[in-house]
């Protein structure tokens, strides 16, 4: 471009090629701009479409699973787990398709899940170890859901097990969420899997008293208790010689869902029966010998 100079009320002024050059390198960028949405744009555009369409087809897709489980013979235990793995791999596979819409290579994409996975891994390990024993509990089934299980010093039915955490019903309607690792690092006692719990309940009499009759007053109330098993069938023994009197055992029988029933009813029924029959508790005796 050749300079060119302009007199103006006395003044010259000059015009050089630098303002030509800025206004080529405007319309180039500009120009690569409209090229890059024309080019990208729609693929932008109908990615976002994928995702909404993809989103809404996953959750009527889940709804229909969560059905077709609900009027199966599905485990309940397994439930949970399934739903949150069909999930999470349709979600993924959508993903996948909409990176593919989008023009992102495959193996890009791969090699970005894999670093993202990685650095999850490393931020949340111990989530992913609550994980790993979710997916141990369900391998090797110590309990089930509706099952009565005391751990970590909890005692509750289990009322759901999912991928971290397996959550408890405790008889005081509290609500126990437990991470798996910790369930699974401790001692797990299921109560429910022989389907009866014996209640052990001692209470004394006087040295002196009648042992049999005590015991066919304490089996009589047992056995009109409509919560009492009758099989197994309780039992009545004498549990221990104690310094003040006789220490019996009452032993009855009773389901995961009655235990505490008959601990507290049956109890309070087994004494009043024996105070009735004029049976006195053993109380602290002290023999005082006088020497003369």
């Amino acid at each position: 471009m050749q300079t060119t100079e302009t007199v103006v009320d006395g003044v010259v002024t000059a015009g050089s090629e630098t303002g030509g050059t800025i206004l080529d390198s405007l319309g180039g960028f500009f120009g690569a701009i409209q090229e890059g949405v024309g080019q990208y744009g729609l693929k932008i555009l109908g990615g976002i479409f994928a995702l909404i369409v993809g989103l809404w087809i996953i959750k009527m897709v889940m709804k229909a699973i969560m059905k077709g489980f609900n009027k199966s013979n599905i485990d309940a235990t397994l439930k949970p787990f399934l739903i949150t793995l069909v999930n999470f791999l349709l979600k993924f596979l959508l993903f996948i398709s909409i990176a593919g819409i989008v023009g992102i290579p495959t193996a890009t994409f791969a090699a970005l899940l894999a670093a993202v996975g990685l650095a999850i891994g490393g931020a949340f390990n111990g989530s992913l170890g609550h994980m790993a024993a979710g997916v141990m509990l369900l391998i090797f089934r110590p309990f089930k859901v509706g099952d009565l299980i005391e751990t970590g010093g909890k005692l509750g039915f289990v009322k759901e097990i999912s991928v971290f955490v397996t959550v408890l019903e405790t008889f005081q309607n509290k609500t126990e969420i437990i991470p798996n690792g910790a369930i699974t690092s401790g001692t797990i006692t299921n109560l429910t899997t022989i389907g009866n719990l014996r209640v052990d309940m001692p209470f004394g009499i006087q040295y002196g008293t009648d042992i049999e009759k005590a015991k066919k007053i304490v089996m009589n109330v047992m056995k009109n208790d409509d919560k009492v098993m009758n099989d197994p069938a309780p039992r009545v023994a004498v549990n221990n010689l104690g310094p003040n009197g006789v220490e019996l055992l009452a032993l009855p029988y009773a389901t995961c869902e009655d235990y505490w029933d008959v601990y507290w009813d049956t109890r309070q029924r087994i004494v009043e029966a024996l105070g009735a029959e004029n049976y006195a508790a053993p109380l602290p005796q002290r023999i005082v010998t006088m020497k003369s």
